[in-house]
């Protein structure tokens, strides 16, 4: 059976309680070391480096499962968090990632040949070599690959939230997800906790998909024991300018005689469809209508109030 990110410690469809509290209590062991952070803002460690792997992680699996690349992601934090590397050479970040991918793709039982992706002109690796980065990236993981992930909450906080329409539930999960895969790009989100970039995310698509609401799940996530609430607002602030340069790329990418509707057709095509795209698209628009992006500063003000309250 193929690992499933939301479900990583149990086989089971519903987490019970003691399974979600295994998820809290485990959850650091899959993060990168938190000096991983400081290295790449102190420079200590080439960011450089980070990205590139990620770009070719992201080549090597475009045509997979989605969440095969956030996992081989995952690996590569975790393991560059063990082994820092300055201006490695480009066939090492090569290596790197490939093999990065071939533990993913073992772990989510996908059928991938390595000669899928040493297809263009560059270095071409044996399977030997591969194996013996596979080892060193194992090692450095202390053999932990079931990763537990900002994936492995979503259930659980949802559940939370009680909501009764299913393709309102649909639309509010497939927001946070697409949130979460945004913040793994961005270095800031390293120092929290996969639950708190969860919860963190469900919050910020449950403000734009359910404005009314929002009081509700919020105070729902309060009452959560596991969560640390001054990480939790941070966290929330962090994906609110994420999504909001998110709005303004998409914004300017698209012609001024573009519909509201039609540009937010773009930004949810990939992980909406059907009714939930349909219920998405059209609360997005009135929410975004009513918050213009000149008065951001001062809706960011509330939202700090508010989250205050937890």
């Amino acid at each position: 059976m193929e690992f499933d990110l939301e479900n990583p410690l149990t086989d089971l469809e519903d987490l019970t309680s003691d399974s979600v509290a295994s998820l809290f209590l485990t959850e650091s062991d899959h993060m990168p070391s938190h000096s991983y952070f400081s290295s790449l803002q102190a420079g200590d460690m080439d960011i450089l480096v980070r990205r590139e792997a990620i770009a070719s992680i992201a080549q090597f699996s475009c045509n997979f499962d989605p969440l095969l690349s956030y996992l081989a992601v995952n690996y590569l934090d975790r393991f560059l968090s063990c082994h820092l590397m300055l201006q490695p050479k480009q066939w090492v970040i090569k290596l790197l990632a490939i093999s990065c991918v071939s533990l993913a793709a073992k772990m989510k039982k996908t059928d991938i040949s390595i000669s899928d992706f040493q297809g263009d002109a560059g270095i071409i690796f044996d399977t030997r070599t591969i194996g013996r980065m596979e080892t060193l990236i194992l090692g450095a993981l202390k053999w932990r690959m079931r990763s537990v992930t900002p994936f492995s909450f979503i259930s659980h906080f949802i559940s939370l939230f009680k909501l009764q329409d299913p393709p309102l539930t649909q639309a509010l999960k497939a927001r946070a997800v697409h949130i979460i895969f945004k913040a793994q790009k961005d270095i800031n989100f390293l120092v929290y906790n996969p639950s708190i970039v969860s919860a963190s995310a469900l919050l910020s698509a449950s403000h734009e998909l359910f404005p009314l609401q929002f009081p509700c799940f919020r105070n729902a996530l309060s009452n959560c024991s596991y969560l640390n609430k001054d990480n939790l607002l941070h966290c929330y602030n962090a994906l609110q300018a994420v999504v909001l340069e998110e709005y303004e790329s998409v914004s300017e990418a698209v012609s001024s005689t573009v519909t509201p509707v039609n540009v937010l057709d773009q930004i949810f095509s990939s992980s909406e469809s059907g009714k939930s795209n349909t219920v998405t698209t059209l609360r997005l628009e009135r929410d975004i209508k009513r918050r213009k992006i000149s008065h951001y500063c001062h809706n960011q003000t509330v939202h700090v109030s508010q989250i205050r309250q937890f």
